[in-house]
């Protein structure tokens, strides 16, 4: 599968996450944690690395991908060491999905343009072989 349909489909599952979410179940947000981490996974083990020798995106505007990783990162380690009962567990999720509605707008109007015209499909499809491998890889542990 192309690389850029794939985390484009991940990023319309977790869409559908943050609106359940959105609608105040709380009950959804250890899958939107994992579903999260695992695309963000995906994305710096595969997705960039091959974009960084492949293609040439600036610099600076992987770096702010990475950045904006990050911040998901923390935000999904702090919330994991709450529980629904804490005050901060509700508004730590919302920001988490506000901050992921941004980054996934941002790579799919802005990045995932460029890298396509630069790849094109049949690379893209090697890089989405090579995401699914470590998908796998992944869930073997």
């Amino acid at each position: 599968m192309d690389a850029i349909v794939m985390l484009k489909d991940e990023h319309k599952d977790l869409e559908k996450l943050f609106k359940q979410l959105d609608k105040d179940d709380l009950s959804v947000i250890p899958a939107i944690c994992s579903a999260l981490t695992l695309h963000i996974t995906v994305e710096e083990q595969v997705f960039y690395p091959e974009i960084n020798k492949r293609t040439d995106v600036e610099a600076d505007d992987i770096a702010e991908v990475l950045q904006e990783h990050h911040l998901l990162k923390v935000l999904v380690e702090e919330i994991r060491e709450l529980t629904p009962e804490d005050i901060e567990y509700k508004a730590k999720a919302k920001v988490l999905t506000e901050l992921a509605r941004h980054h996934h707008e941002e790579e799919e109007t802005e990045l995932f343009p460029e890298v396509r015209e630069e790849l094109g499909r049949k690379r893209l499809q090697e890089i989405g072989g090579k995401m699914e491998q470590f998908k796998i890889d992944v869930a073997k542990g």
